[in-house]
């Protein structure tokens, strides 16, 4: 117990380290961001005490509020005002990333891919610079969503569906996008996936049960997002060149040139076929994937949460977080090396979905963005359709071959 304990002090303090940094670069202000608008007032009232205020204050994705209502009260102990209650919310998500790339980085030890393999799969969990961004946009609970759909498939393929079960009804509760992960984290269950959709069902309703019985809009709320995506219309998404130019579109900030306009329907289509599409392809490949690796299941769940990115208008940057993890941890059980496309796949979200922002024109940037995103989609696809005709990937094999051949020239 002592060995292991020492053994995991290194990546524990690295991960410790990464949380700090993205807490003080991304937690300075909560001025102008959506935690300022959608979270905070739900947050001040349950550290006061005041329930129904609390209640009446929840967004959406209230459920992520109950399952960190401890953290806003923790505070109160040193006499802290809005920024520590700001800060205090968040530092739950941040250290679930932390204690999933501690977990990867043990993980890839004990399958033999590296050290270079598990010190990777532990930077992109504990300091991914998405993450960066969802702290400064105030959304840490999507860190906190993804987190816990990767680790109730890496809980379900080991064996463990209760576990399981509880950890994927509280990412439905967190954020209900998690509703993608329920076929996949199933698939990835040896057996007993009666009890892991149970245990699933009975966590969510655990948390968010008490809300809706109180009379709380959260539900309804989250049911309106769902149905109607409203005028929020963003680049990176494969709707965007369905989108008008002819009229201003304007932002929180001001107008928000060369943006378009999306057309009535896909206010109403968009989001039912952001849930049914994944869900439909999960439910066709399942037969496929019984009898394979129950790696493939991580695989198809980084599928449909890429999916996920690719057919919601509201589409930003730090949507793609859960893809990514979800990524690096069928990487890191199904490849030998470095979790090479994870790291292309986080470098090309962070270009395309950040940098290009400030150069580019957003046609550009949904150009950008759909040039890689799509055809990794259709990659996946077939890999899971069909893995003897194709395997992923080619990029990850050249650049093995290419370090294979500088090892070769310095000897």
């Amino acid at each position: 117990m002592r060995a292991r304990m020492r053994l995991l002090l290194p990546p524990t303090l690295v991960a410790a380290g990464g949380c700090l940094l993205l807490a003080w670069l991304g937690l300075k202000t909560a001025a102008f961001t959506d935690y300022e608008t959608e979270v905070e007032p739900a947050a001040q009232a349950l550290r006061d005490g005041h329930l129904r205020a609390f209640l009446d204050a929840l967004p959406s994705y209230g459920g992520s509020l109950a399952l960190r209502a401890p953290f806003a009260f923790l505070p109160k102990l040193w006499g802290g005002g809005y920024m520590a209650l700001f800060r205090s919310m968040s530092a739950p998500c941040l250290m679930a990333g932390a204690m999933l790339g501690v977990a990867l980085w043990a993980r890839a030890l004990r399958l033999d891919r590296g050290r270079a393999a598990a010190w990777a799969a532990l930077c992109l969990c504990a300091i991914n610079p998405l993450t960066l961004r969802a702290l400064e946009i105030g959304h840490p609970e999507e860190l906190l969503g993804a987190v816990l759909v990767v680790a109730a498939a890496l809980t379900a393929g080991s064996g463990r569906p209760l576990a399981a079960g509880v950890l994927l009804g509280l990412a439905v509760a967190n954020k209900p996008w998690a509703v993608l992960a329920v076929v996949p984290v199933a698939l990835v269950a040896p057996g007993r996936r009666g009890l892991l959709l149970g245990a699933a069902a009975a966590s969510a309703a655990a948390l968010l049960g008490p809300l809706l019985l109180a009379g709380s809009p959260v539900v309804d709320q989250a049911g309106n997002v769902a149905r109607n995506t409203g005028v929020i219309f963003q680049p990176w998404q494969i709707w965007w060149f369905l989108g008008d130019h002819g009229q201003v579109v304007m932002g929180g900030f001001g107008p928000k040139p060369g943006y378009r306009a999306a057309p009535d329907w896909i206010g109403h289509v968009a989001r039912p076929v952001m849930v049914l599409v994944p869900v439909a392809l999960s439910l066709a490949l399942a037969p496929r994937l019984r009898a394979r690796p129950w790696q493939d299941g991580l695989l198809l769940l980084a599928f449909v949460l890429l999916l996920r990115c690719l057919l919601d208008p509201w589409n930003v940057v730090y949507y793609e977080l859960p893809f990514l993890l979800a990524l690096v941890a069928w990487e890191i059980h199904a490849r030998q090396g470095v979790p090479a496309i994870s790291l292309v796949a986080t470098l090309l979200c962070w270009v395309t979905l950040e940098q290009l922002t400030h150069q580019a024109s957003p046609d550009v940037q949904a150009a950008a963005f759909l040039a890689w995103s799509v055809p990794l989609a259709l990659v996946m696809g077939v890999r899971l359709l069909a893995p003897t005709r194709l395997q992923l990937p080619l990029l990850p094999q050249l650049l093995e071959v290419g370090l294979e051949g500088q090892r070769g020239r310095r000897a």
